[in-house]
């Protein structure tokens, strides 16, 4: 499979500290790669200096919103953008440097015979850094939730360090996505499962964010696990059939 042009959708929020540095770590780890920051009006001004580093390098483009929606609708207006344009390879990640710009290349390596390859904390040589063990728990046991109710073998469900073929996002229906929130990256892996796509994990070590607070919590978290059932019971599943779902490669 060829790879062809390739696009990191960079959801921001107040992330005016962290924006240059990993935009500078994303194209230092990856030079091929461009960037599209999609800031929800950033009350710090992030969005101003993603419009000036663009300036600067054509590699890097922006995409403004009115204001927050959750980060799925961020995500669901950049893979639009991506689309729209022609790119190959669509790549999630956070802006807060708990997903290292250091695994790009080894994502975009393994797209060459996967669909959709998920950045893994919890296959061999995965993990975690700067977790409590409350944190360590409750994100292992919503995996394992989400993974059994389900009925899928990937082990991470929950991450959100991905890079997508786009005939995966072509073939999903995006606009019919219904999750917004955390259960987001869950329901896109089981919808690309349910279509037959090829999804294959690479080890990963996430690490809490350098600067500014977690946007994460434990009531983010179950809520997600609550949303597991919806995404089981969606209108999506009953109309994909359910025997034959691929393995995790």
């Amino acid at each position: 499979m060829t790879q062809g042009r390739a696009l990191v959708c960079l959801p921001t929020y107040e992330e005016r500290d962290n924006l240059e540095p990993i935009l500078r770590a994303i194209l230092e780890a990856a030079p091929s790669v461009e960037v599209l920051v999609i800031d929800d009006n950033s009350p710090d001004g992030t969005g101003a200096l993603a419009d000036a580093f663009a300036a600067r390098d054509p590699r890097v483009h922006v995409l403004h919103r009115a204001g927050k929606e959750g980060l799925g609708r961020a995500y669901l207006a950049g893979f639009a953008w991506a689309l729209e344009r022609g790119y190959d390879l669509v790549l999630e990640m956070d802006a807060d440097f708990s997903h290292d710009p250091r695994y790009l290349p080894a994502l975009l390596a393994r797209a060459a015979d996967a669909d959709l390859v998920l950045g893994s904390r919890y296959v061999p040589g995965g993990g975690t850094v700067n977790w409590g063990l409350g944190r360590k728990i409750i994100s292992r046991g919503g995996s394992l939730y989400a993974r059994t109710i389900l009925g899928v073998r990937v082990r991470d469900l929950t991450g959100g360090f991905k890079c997508f073929r786009r005939e995966v996002l072509e073939a999903i229906d995006l606009p019919s996505v219904e999750c917004s929130g955390y259960a987001f990256q869950i329901e896109l892996t089981y919808r690309a499962l349910r279509r037959g796509f090829r999804v294959a994990e690479i080890p990963i070590v996430f690490a809490d964010r350098r600067v500014g607070q977690s946007k994460m919590s434990r009531r983010i978290v179950l809520e997600a696990i609550r949303k597991v059932w919806a995404i089981r019971f969606s209108a999506f599943a009953r109309s994909e059939p359910r025997p034959g779902l691929p393995p995790a490669v």
